[in-house]
């Protein structure tokens, strides 16, 4: 006779395991339910010129809307003029060789009658169509990458990208061509809503920090916040803005908007973005935007911890710190203060040997651009090659910072030595 045993599980682990599955659900609809994430709009191959006003008049309401767009094209292409050559007045087009260069039209509020056409509208050119008339639009001063993260209290509670807020919208909305900040903007889909919180902008350590800097292929932070408040429901709300900067939150500047009732809280977002972006212009032009060299750099080990690591056994070594076989992809992040050096910067790179491919991703002219580099071999081993070449390095997670290192004195001629 075959005795059998009843198999029991511990109670502990039961409940262990279905706080598990539990916890595993929660994380599962905290990712994917909800309404979240709001893709920004690619603005990178236009430059914009907003709030034009134009009255028109002319036979029928289609012609007048006609003739207030080509009157819009003209005063926009001024405008652009100006602003890309310290206010000159630009050389005059044709109505067809602006219809070449305008990429669209931005209809920001209308009134049509029967024969009259009054309107506020922007202008969108085509980044490469104008700038080959613009001429010095490559030189201007640019950011390096910066991750952004909207922060809004609303009723006390801070959200990001936990749930779809209008500062978020707004942000997704505000079109970045014209600006000299190089913002990366998450979508606000997928796990952004579990690294990307409000509670991280409140961290100080850097590692995390830099885990999250290398993953959005970004070189700092930029944290705008807004508060709102709302007097009565359906009544006026008012915003106070505030900029920070880095993972430190250094405070930029900040200001207060007003509207009469909620219906305008999308206008006041759309305007706070306006200003913020202002903020952190005038910020990188004043050169407090300077990337935090501690997200890039790892901090130098402690002597004591150094001691430990030569002591450390070759085998174990070998485990810790693997080479990689193949080729692997880097990040380095080089000065790019014209045109010219970032074509030099990646014919540099792919000169050295094992280097494959070496492409800018972020281009910052004036400032500091990323190139994709695919190197057959690991980041110690490229960043040595570097340093043989001249090039001063600092290595950091997957991440290496590259400079021109300083030209040797000059030796002393025959005649000064005699002397």
């Amino acid at each position: 006779m075959i005795a059998l045993r009843r198999f029991s599980v511990p109670l502990p682990l039961v409940l262990i395991f279905a706080m598990a599955l539990g916890l595993a659900a929660m994380l599962r609809a905290q990712i994917e339910g909800g309404e979240r994430g709001v893709p920004p709009i690619d603005s990178s191959s236009s430059f914009e010129v907003s709030g034009i006003e134009v009255d028109t008049y002319a036979a029928n309401a289609d012609a007048a809307r006609l003739a207030g767009w080509r009157e819009a094209q003209r005063k926009g292409w001024d405008a652009l003029w100006g602003r890309m050559h310290g206010g000159e007045k630009g050389p005059s087009l044709s109505d067809s060789a602006l219809d070449g260069i305008v990429a669209g039209v931005v209809v920001e509020d209308e009134q049509i009658g029967p024969r009259r056409y009054i309107a506020r509208l922007g202008i969108l050119f085509d980044r490469a169509r104008a700038g080959a008339i613009l001429g010095n639009s490559g030189s201007l001063l640019r950011s390096a990458p910066m991750l952004l993260i909207p922060v809004e209290w609303s009723g006390g509670v801070p959200q990001a990208f936990e749930t779809r807020t209008e500062w978020q919208k707004a942000w997704a909305r505000f079109r970045t061509g014209n600006s000299p900040v190089d913002y990366v903007r998450p979508t606000g889909t997928g796990p952004d809503s579990l690294i990307l919180t409000p509670s991280q902008t409140w961290r100080p350590g850097r590692n995390w920090w830099r885990v999250l800097i290398d993953g959005y292929g970004a070189a700092d932070v930029l944290i705008p916040q807004v508060e709102i408040e709302r007097q009565w429901p359906g009544g006026p709300v008012i915003g106070r803005f505030t900029a920070f900067h880095g993972p430190d939150r250094q405070p930029i500047g900040g200001f207060v908007l007003r509207v009469d009732s909620a219906d305008g809280l999308p206008k006041l977002m759309d305007e706070g973005v306006k200003r913020m972006d202002a903020l952190f212009t005038r910020a990188l032009q004043a050169g407090l935007l300077t990337p935090d060299p501690s997200l890039i750099v790892e901090p130098a080990v402690p002597e004591d911890e150094a001691d430990d690591l030569e002591a450390m056994p070759e085998d174990t070594a070998a485990i810790e710190s693997p080479t990689l076989a193949g080729s692997s992809v880097f990040n380095v992040q080089y000065d790019t203060p014209d045109v010219t050096s970032v074509s030099a910067g990646e014919a540099a790179l792919r000169s050295i040997p094992g280097v494959s491919a070496a492409n800018t991703g972020s281009l910052a002219l004036g400032g500091v651009s990323v190139m994709r580099v695919t190197y057959g071999g690991d980041l110690a081993g490229l960043a040595a090659a570097l340093q043989a070449r001249g090039w001063q390095v600092q290595q950091g997670p997957n991440t290496l910072r590259i400079r021109r290192g300083a030209a040797p004195a000059a030796a002393p001629s025959g005649a000064a030595a005699a002397k």
